[in-house]
């Protein structure tokens, strides 16, 4: 297995593109492609997928032990992110996540962020 290092921390809202929209929005399968910064990058190979359902700050007071112990297992609304390291038609590594949380009461869907650049060992 190919070991990576990172070069580049980015965390930058991405938009994402898809050949066929995931069935369920907030548990979203690798991207096609994506658009960062006005430029498209076409993803040719998943290398790696996690998932990442802690809860942090104000969440993570806010549940009952028991309640806490399942959810950190599948998530609840609007906790989690689902990370993709991708490998994309210009060479590069990137790890993607898709943030569960929404943005506002009228903009619930999650968000797509570029965290990173990596490069190998």
């Amino acid at each position: 297995m190919n070991e990576y290092t990172p070069i580049h921390f980015y965390d930058a809202p991405v938009e994402v593109i898809y050949h066929k929209p995931p069935i369920y929005e907030k548990t979203p399968d690798c991207p096609n492609g994506f658009i960062w910064e006005d430029k498209p990058y076409r993803i040719v190979e998943t290398l790696s997928e996690w998932s990442d359902f802690t809860r942090r700050g104000k969440y993570a007071r806010n549940m009952r032990p028991t309640h806490a112990a399942v959810a950190s297992n599948r998530g609840s609304l609007n906790v989690g992110r689902f990370y993709f390291r991708v490998k994309v038609d210009t060479g590069q590594i990137f790890d993607l996540y898709y943030d569960r949380a929404m943005k506002s009461v009228d903009e619930r869907k999650g968000q797509w962020f570029l965290y990173r650049e990596l490069a190998e060992k």
